[in-house]
């Protein structure tokens, strides 16, 4: 597979990464609020939503998707140095980009972030989402860390 910054994707990534953040949810049930539909539109017109600040684009994509208030925080339990929303957001983009052809960009969003490594790259206690690129692509596709 090629590999190619897709900006849509990394802008949606990060858009996830930084609702999981201010809602206190996990990722996977970030995507699910937001549904397919949500991801989609945000994914294709990506370009005109990064020209808005990010904080505004997620309150108004909270609201209309309904997005509640949780418990998950992973940035208040780090013990270490937080990796920013763009950074997480590159990681996801970069495995979503690894494996899934461009035409499955939209699957790939939901099969990743609803699979079993979302909860490891979020772990920002241990050194998982700062591995190459390569390296968690095939955990992924190994389905566990090797």
């Amino acid at each position: 597979m090629a590999r190619k910054n897709n900006s849509g994707l990394f802008y949606v990534c990060s858009l996830i990464e930084y609702i999981g953040r201010l809602q206190k949810l996990k990722r996977s049930e970030v995507v699910r609020y937001m549904g397919m539909e949500t991801i989609e539109r945000i994914y294709e017109y990506a370009d005109v939503f990064h020209c808005e600040v990010i904080d505004k684009v997620a309150s108004e994509f909270v609201i209309e998707c309904e997005i509640p208030q949780g418990e998950f925080d992973n940035v208040s339990d780090c013990q270490y140095k937080v990796p920013d929303y763009w950074t997480i957001g590159e990681v996801y983009e970069r495995l979503i980009e690894d494996c899934y052809d461009e035409n499955e960009i939209l699957y790939g969003i939901q099969e990743v972030y609803t699979s079993w490594i979302d909860e490891d790259l979020s772990d920002y206690n241990t050194d998982f989402y700062y591995q190459p690129r390569d390296y968690i692509a095939a955990c992924y596709q190994e389905g566990t860390i090797l």
